[in-house]
């Protein structure tokens, strides 16, 4: 039996892997796994009532992380239907590429914090697109942008799929997680950024004024600045809520998520209640929903549930055991999960580690869960395909595979490691 379920997981997961080789969308690919891995435990165990006991309770952990994830998109994208990035993204003017790559890397840096670094990738790439031509330059800025966003990411229990999956399972608390991670995190973007400031100074000229754009009426204008003003502040507010919502009542993320979505809802309601329907439909939460990346939530259901079976059949606590025994540093093995991650994606390698490691064993804020939050999130800019945010800049940017490695790999593998070193120094 449990040869049968480890090689459907196998196969699936190259097929995840090999998405851009096999042309397969690697969503297709988690959601057969899945199902077949439950349909092959439950053929082949002599009591189907356990094993669909055993799927039922799964699928409750599994729903609190969808949920999760589908308010929290949600959310963002009602900011951005109503311009709300914009607010921030216009105030940069200057030209300096130097202070330009600092303040897209900052900016970046704390607003995947809050946001998540998937987002935010996508808006400081698009804002990136607006300010400069295309360009070496443009790419090796839209490089650090993947740094900065998965830096910035891995210290939130909001910035990064894997983070809150930790969160939410229990691993982590929020204070914690930011107090420990916010400097090794820091020094994972600061080591590249640094580098690129200084040894590769002269690849970087002045940026051109792009010309271009649509104009509107004042009076529209002033009307968008203020609705996309009240909603930017509204949904960061709601945002930041759900930690607190979490520490005060005790009750599971997603709850306070979906609350700060169902204030949101009615104070867009409220903004627009006075349009007609046509108007108001770009604006309405609704429109939101059918935007949101519906494919990644299946993608996590999918992953999460082919996990759940190696989970229940012991294979993944098996696995912790030879890896202590064969590596011997639980350090180590964390410094590994981190660049496996960036093969493949860190959501699967994080739901891997949480069933190999027991929370009696290793309880809440345990160093184990703390340094895995770094290295799974950090690990994935060693490649562009080794993350959420990487695989959306590359798309928007079109960056190739080969040029990553030769310009960025090595920059957040420094990163990564002058992070860990950080880490493992303070505690």
């Amino acid at each position: 039996m449990l040869t049968s379920i480890i090689a459907i997981f196998v196969i699936g997961y190259l097929a995840i892997a090999l998405e851009e080789v096999i042309h397969i969308n690697k969503t297709a690919s988690a959601l057969i796994t899945g199902v077949l891995c439950w349909t092959a435990y439950v053929l082949l165990n002599s009591d189907a009532e356990v094993v669909v006991d055993q799927l039922s309770e799964h699928l409750g952990s599994i729903s609190e992380i969808l949920f999760f994830l589908l308010g929290a998109m949600t959310i963002v994208e009602l900011i951005d239907a109503h311009d709300g990035f914009a607010i921030i993204t216009q105030r940069i003017t200057t030209r300096n590429p130097v202070s330009l790559l600092w303040i897209i890397c900052i900016l970046t840096f704390f607003l995947s914090a809050l946001l998540d670094n998937l987002t935010t990738s996508i808006v400081m790439v698009s804002l990136l697109r607006k300010v400069m031509p295309e360009s070496e330059q443009r790419k090796l800025m839209a490089g650090m942008i993947i740094i900065a966003a998965n830096s910035g990411g891995a210290w939130s229990p909001i910035g990064d799929v894997s983070t809150t999956m930790l969160w939410i399972g229990g691993q982590i608390t929020t204070v914690n997680i930011i107090v420990r991670l916010i400097l090794p995190s820091i020094v994972s973007l600061a080591v590249p950024l640094l580098y690129m400031t200084f040894a590769m100074r002269s690849k970087l000229q002045a940026v051109p004024v792009l010309m271009g754009g649509t104009a509107q009426a004042e009076d529209d204008i002033k009307a968008s600045k203020v609705e996309g003003r009240l909603m930017l502040i509204a949904g960061t507010l709601g945002l930041l809520f759900v930690p607190v919502f979490k520490t005060v009542t005790h009750l599971p993320p997603y709850m306070g998520m979906l609350l700060s979505l169902g204030a949101l809802w009615v104070l867009s309601e409220l903004l627009h209640k006075d349009k007609d329907e046509e108007d108001r439909a770009p604006f309405s939460p609704a429109h939101a929903l059918s935007k949101i990346d519906a494919p990644s939530i299946l993608f996590f259901l999918g992953i999460l549930a082919a996990v759940g079976v190696l989970e229940s059949t012991e294979v993944l606590s098996d696995l912790a055991a030879e890896l202590d025994q064969l590596v011997g540093n639980l350090d180590l093995i964390v410094v590994i999960i981190g660049v496996v991650s960036a093969i493949v994606d860190n959501v699967p390698i994080v739901a891997a580690a949480m069933g190999m490691y027991d929370l009696s064993t290793y309880p809440t804020d345990h160093r184990l869960w703390e340094f895995m939050a770094y290295c799974a999130g950090t690990g994935g800019s060693m490649l562009v395909i080794g993350s959420a945010a990487g695989v959306a800049v590359m798309g928007i940017e079109k960056l190739d595979f080969i040029w990553y490695i030769k310009r960025i790999t090595l920059l957040a593998l420094l990163g990564y490691l002058a992070g860990a070193g950080v880490y493992l120094l303070l505690f």
